[in-house]
């Protein structure tokens, strides 16, 4: 995602031990901000289109059984999403209601099906010799948290860091080559994208799996190196000094040992499908941390576009994302191509974030947080 090109807030060294805060407020919907009509329709439409994957779950269930009977007018929504649903004000580290949005998108990479001299950047599927291991089988303390390696004899090791494939290669399918290392790292980071062919079909790739290393935004590196100020970081300003410093690209890639292998996804108009496996909407999908947001939530949102207007709107907590970590922390999705790039690449905005939970229902178990 591309808020996972900039750097991540760092708490000072003096920070006090971490002690649990209330991340979960219970507020009145009267303290939510007014929302247009249009806004309200597509947020809650976004949210209702994963209703046949949250069918299942104990939490959605009976919620999502009677939004399936709800009227798409205004009226007849709000009156559903009061009658079902508590609000509840998220609260990060010293009680503080705002936190950061970011914006990510689909991007479009010139490619082809075959290498070429100049489409040489394998995008890589999942490797044939990589194992995942799910932890929470045996440490349920641990739900959620997997091992990923390659058996060398009797010892399961950690798989290849993004350094050692870039040199090395995997063993694994390649699903399309790009013409630049960077485009393959923007691709990582949103999680998704096309691939432009010159026959003018585009190739969808979606998310597999990774593998397994800590993410390092490559902008934090730059800021480190000197060669960026921190409040001047964004996808523009990466590429721009990539161009410039063809020679220290790999560097700056092998910075960030976490790497991304993909699949090849549904050939469709849809958006692309997020960790809830539903194709997202433009403008009223997120990306949040589901440690503190479960994935199918619908939460309500006031933030600023990148230009300062307010941008106030329900949306559907769809998808999670590397960087995206954090109580008042979400990705919002702009859609696909470059004017979705432009407003992702400048969307560093405060924000503040309302969740909507199903009446009667435990809330999730709240994160331990700084306070």
């Amino acid at each position: 995602m591309l808020s996972a090109c900039a750097v991540a807030p760092q708490r000072p060294a003096s920070s006090p031990a971490t002690v649990p805060t209330s991340t979960y407020a219970k507020t009145s919907w009267n303290a939510l901000p007014a929302v247009a009509d249009a806004d309200l329709q597509a947020g809650f439409a976004a949210w209702r289109s994963a209703c046949p994957r949250l069918k299942t779950e104990a939490n959605w269930a009976p919620t999502c059984a009677a939004a399936a009977k709800v009227a798409t007018t205004p009226a007849a929504i709000r009156q559903f999403l009061q009658a079902n649903l508590d609000v509840y004000a998220l609260r990060a580290g010293g009680n503080r209601a705002d936190g950061l949005i970011t914006g990510y998108y689909e991007p479009i990479y010139a490619g082809s099906l075959t290498r070429t001299a100049k489409a040489a950047v394998p995008v890589y599927g999942v490797p044939d010799d990589m194992i995942s291991v799910q932890l929470e089988s045996l440490y349920p303390e641990l739900k959620g948290k997997r091992l990923r390696g390659r058996v060398e004899g009797r010892v399961l090791k950690p798989y290849d860091d993004a350094a050692r494939i870039a040199a090395n290669g995997v063993k694994a399918p390649v699903l399309a080559w790009l013409t630049s290392p960077m485009d393959l790292q923007f691709l990582q980071i949103q999680g998704s994208g096309r691939v432009q062919l010159a026959d003018g079909r585009q190739l969808r790739i979606a998310y597999a799996d990774q593998n397994g290393h800590p993410y390092r935004p490559i902008g934090r590196w730059l800021v480190e190196q000197g060669e960026l100020k921190q409040a001047d970081v964004s996808m523009a300003a990466i590429r721009a000094w990539a161009d410039a410093h063809p020679t220290r690209v790999p560097e700056l890639l092998a910075s960030n040992p976490s790497y991304v292998f993909f699949t090849r996804g549904p050939d469709s108009d849809e958006g692309p499908r997020g960790s809830l496996n539903v194709p997202l909407t433009a403008g009223y999908s997120v990306a949040v941390d589901r440690n503190v947001v479960p994935l199918g939530s619908l939460l309500w949102l006031s933030t600023t576009r990148p230009g300062g207007t307010a941008l106030v709107r329900p949306v559907a907590a769809q998808d999670t994302g590397g960087a995206i970590t954090g109580e008042v922390r979400a990705d919002l999705f702009w859609g696909t191509g470059d004017a979705a790039g432009e407003l992702a690449g400048h969307m560093k905005q405060k924000g503040t974030i309302w969740m909507l939970w199903p009446k009667g229902v435990a809330l999730p178990k709240a994160p331990v947080t700084a306070n």
